[in-house]
């Protein structure tokens, strides 16, 4: 269901500190994104329809935690991104897009304002080339530290906001997007939590930052709860697909701008106007044929009928013409059917659109949707 971008020598792959830990708990480890991650424990569906009534405990650890320290790190952050950073207040976060000056996406990537500096989130197959990217670009009064020592850790699911204020007091106050520095004492010993109401499957949940010597103590805690049991990289994958969130190197790249992608909301609205930063002349061009009507591509939904999904790579026919390419499929245990994103012909993305998928030399029939297909739960405050 997941594949990195390139095929991998599994004698470099590096491994989590949790290894230990998932192979105890009986995960089937697979290559991914330059590590041995979990794909499963109990079964994919299993863990995914399990994540929508109640929690699951992902382990993302391979993503790049990085940190911007200087005066004006906001400000030069703003030359890399195209949206506000500056305006970013203590304990906010916003998704944002480190673009080509062609205005093709290098990644996308989590900015929180900590208060002391920026924290960075990005994705573990492109973290070496955006610290590059980053230190390339960046002036050398701006520190940037890379915390390699830290795992992350995704608490997701209706439940998640329950037991996390059970086993940290004060986790309940945060809201979506929001974040917030920790204590967890245990035996004695206090660790230090960097903690987001944030994720990557469409429900509530959290994303904890903790040493990696402080991990496995953590995990066991949040996993003692009966509310609470692991899940793997097959449940993140189908989750974040029925939310309709892209996948960097499949729904996104470098020949893949924003407009084109879907992804006009995290372009701040003075930033689109007045621009500032890298890509902006090519971005600002695709907004504009948005707007015009004379947009090449659009990333969309699909609906597929039956009961065979169309993966990655399949063509999307309108007629016997090729309109455009499935970037990400599988099939929804939520609604019982396949689904998939494509990017195809602007003239043919409006919903509702019939379309077909070719799969295996077969046509299937399906129908241009709106995302994401299930509704986003994410807690917004009472």
């Amino acid at each position: 269901m997941l594949s990195d971008e390139t095929p991998q020598d599994e004698t470099l792959l590096e491994t989590l500190p949790l290894d230990a830990w998932h192979r105890a708990q009986g995960a089937r480890m697979v290559p991914f994104a330059g590590y041995e991650m979990p794909i499963q424990y109990e079964g994919i569906v299993a863990e995914h329809n399990w994540t929508r009534t109640s929690a699951s405990l992902f382990d993302v650890s391979h993503m790049g935690q990085l940190t911007l320290k200087g005066d004006n790190a906001a400000h030069e952050l703003e030359k890399l991104l195209p949206g506000a950073i500056s305006n970013l207040k203590p304990g906010k976060m916003r998704y944002s897009l480190l673009l080509t000056e062609a205005g093709g996406v290098i990644d996308d990537l989590m900015v929180t304002n900590t208060g002391p500096h920026l924290a960075l989130v990005v994705n573990g197959a492109c973290k070496w080339d955006d610290i590059a990217h980053l230190r390339e670009h960046l002036p050398d009064d701006i520190t940037l530290t890379h915390f390699d020592d830290f795992a992350l850790l995704a608490l997701q699911g209706p439940e998640a906001g329950a037991v996390l204020e059970e086993l940290i007091p004060g986790t309940r106050e945060l809201t979506f997007m929001t974040a917030g520095l920790f204590e967890w004492t245990r035996d004695g010993k206090t660790a230090h939590l960097w903690i987001s109401r944030a994720g990557y499957t469409g429900e509530d949940g959290f994303e904890i930052s903790v040493h990696e010597g402080c991990a496995e103590d953590l995990a066991n805690a949040l996993i003692a709860d009966d509310r609470v049991k692991p899940a793997g990289l097959g449940a993140r994958d189908s989750l974040r697909l029925e939310a309709g969130l892209p996948l960097y190197g499949h729904d996104l790249d470098q020949n893949i701008d924003p407009v084109s992608a879907d992804l006009s909301f995290a372009l701040s609205k003075k930033r689109r106007s007045e621009g500032g930063y890298l890509g902006h002349k090519a971005v600002a061009a695709r907004l504009a044929d948005a707007e015009g009507g004379t947009l090449a591509r659009r990333r969309v939904g699909l609906l597929l009928d039956g009961r065979m999904p169309a993966r990655e790579g399949a063509d999307v026919f309108a007629g016997d013409t090729k309109v455009g390419i499935v970037t990400s499929g599988g099939f929804s245990p939520t609604l019982g059917r396949p689904i998939a994103m494509a990017y195809v012909d602007a003239l043919h993305a409006a919903e509702g659109t019939a379309l077909e998928c070719e799969v295996r030399g077969k046509r299937l029939p399906a129908t241009v949707s709106p995302m994401p297909f299930v509704p986003h739960r994410y807690f917004r405050g009472s």
